[in-house]
């Protein structure tokens, strides 16, 4: 069970929808016209999604079959909460990063990463109810070298409606809360690492002050509007070497893990700003040594939609240890 999903008491007629988890193994559940109960856990069953669309045609008039008894309409309970996020496994090596909505809300949304101050696009678009979306792959060896990721809501629902202010939230995934937080995702029905964004405790903690001109900035940018300011990048060099001599004055304490974190976070960083500033090429020296950081800048330029190709750069002035990427 999670928040926001639709649930009826076992030896009652009440239907609602989970808006908080209590102490002492008790749900506390929303019912019609806003009103709260807690109920014990095993007091409720969830509402399959196929029996929910046969209730909501129910309610809006449709007659199923023959029935004797005059069903009574009622107003439908609304989930107000129970966004989430899924990091869904692949295999040993990745992940999936997934936005889940299983509240009533239809939520238009970007996401964007910061790295080093660098700030790009994951993805945006619009998220209807109890629907998910695929946002991005990650691989788990660069755990701690994963960016900030920002998350920026607004909330949408037909007819009237108290307005909902928009909602912003930046989160950097610290290893513990990490691999403490596997459970089954909502929607997805998979085993994940689950994270609730709309967690009232967690945005009682965590969550950022939104600007007063979110709502406008985020609309425009998603229906083709007044384009949002433009955040200035700094122009990288068309050469970048990531022997970790040139990257860190004292290396001699790091770890081979800590070494190969640190090359690629200046490759991504190095990558993402020749794109934002429209290069046409950017070579990167990783040198020869045992081929693991050529084979992983190869593998990561592959998946890159800005990357029109890469290849060796010029052997007679870099010998075999350099990458040319040729940029659409």
């Amino acid at each position: 069970m999670n928040i926001g999903d639709k649930v009826r008491l076992v030896h009652g007629k009440e239907e609602g929808v989970i808006y908080a988890f209590l102490p002492g193994n008790v749900v506390e559940i929303e019912i019609e016209d806003g009103f709260r109960i807690p109920v014990l856990k095993n007091e409720i069953v969830t509402i399959s999604p196929v029996e929910a669309q046969r209730i909501r045609r129910v309610q809006e008039g449709v007659k199923i079959a023959p029935q004797s008894d005059t069903i009574v309409s009622r107003q439908a309970v609304f989930a107000e909460k129970g966004i989430f996020i899924a990091f869904v496994s692949v295999n040993d090596k990745a992940v999936i990063m997934h936005l889940i909505n299983n509240s009533d809300w239809t939520l238009p949304f970007r996401v964007t990463r910061q790295l080093d101050q660098i700030q790009s696009g994951v993805s945006a678009g619009m998220l209807l109810p109890r629907t998910s979306q695929k946002l991005t792959e990650l691989l788990m060896k660069d755990f701690e070298a994963w960016p900030v990721f920002d998350f920026a809501l607004l909330f949408y629902r037909e007819g009237n409606f108290s307005a909902r202010l928009p909602f912003e939230k930046k989160i950097k995934f610290r290893a513990q809360s990490f691999y403490n937080s596997k459970k089954q995702a909502p929607i997805l029905n998979k085993e994940a690492f689950v994270f609730q964004l709309d967690d009232d405790e967690t945005l009682k903690k965590e969550e950022k002050k939104v600007s007063a001109n979110l709502s406008e900035t985020l609309r425009n940018s998603l229906l083709g509007g007044t384009e949002a300011p433009k955040i200035v990048v700094e122009k990288p060099e068309g050469v970048i070497d990531l022997h970790i001599q040139k990257l860190s004055d004292d290396f001699s304490r790091l770890s081979n893990d800590q070494i190969l974190n640190k090359q690629l976070a200046a490759f991504e960083n190095g990558l993402e700003r020749a794109i934002a500033n429209g290069m046409e090429e950017i070579t990167f020296i990783h040198g020869v040594g045992n081929g693991t950081l050529r084979d992983e800048l190869h593998r990561r330029l592959s998946k890159q939609q800005h990357v029109q190709y890469f290849k060796d750069a010029q052997k007679e002035k870099f010998g075999y240890g350099a990458t040319l990427v040729k940029l659409k």
